[in-house]
C-alpha cells in the first residue's frame, strides 16, 4: 500500500484553511495524519486541532474551541514556525489571541477578515523530511 502524496493533501489543507473551509482542511490533513510516522504525526495533529477550533468558532459553537486551540498550539510548539515549507507564524499568534477572546464569552462572531491564513513561501519546498514520511 502506498502512502498518499504529501504535497497534494498538505497544500489542499492549506488552501481549505485559507478559504475558511476548516472542516475540509481538517479532512485533508487527517488523510496524511493517518499515515504519518515519527513527529510528523504530532505536527499534523496540531494543525488539525487548530482547524477544528476555527471550525467551532466559525459555527458559533465556542465551547470546544479553547481546548482545541490549547491542544493544537501545545503540539505545534515543538516545531519551528516554518516547518515542511509552511509558515504558521500568523496562525499561531491568531490562535493565541482568539483563545483569549473566547474567554470573554463573545456575543458577536469573528469577522471574516479576522481569520488567519497560513503562508507557504515556496510550494516546491512543501515536504517532510525523508525520516518523517
Amino acid at each position: 500500500m502506498t502512502k498518499p502524496d504529501f504535497a497534494t493533501y498538505f497544500l489542499e489543507g492549506i488552501h481549505n484553511f485559507n478559504s475558511r473551509k476548516f472542516w475540509e482542511a481538517h479532512e485533508s490533513w487527517e488523510t496524511l495524519w493517518l499515515e504519518a510516522e515519527s513527529d510528523l504525526e504530532q505536527f499534523l495533529q496540531g494543525l488539525i486541532q487548530i482547524a477544528a477550533a476555527y471550525h467551532h468558532v466559525q459555527r458559533g459553537t465556542y465551547r470546544g474551541a479553547p481546548r482545541l486551540f490549547a491542544a493544537g498550539l501545545k503540539r505545534l510548539e515543538a516545531f519551528p514556525l516554518v516547518h515542511c515549507g509552511l509558515d504558521r507564524t500568523k496562525v499561531d499568534a491568531a490562535a493565541r489571541r482568539h483563545a483569549e477572546w473566547l474567554k470573554s464569552a463573545p456575543k458577536e462572531p469573528l469577522a471574516a477578515g479576522e481569520y488567519p491564513k497560513l503562508h507557504v513561501p515556496d510550494e516546491a519546498a512543501v515536504a517532510p523530511t525523508r525520516l518523517q514520511w
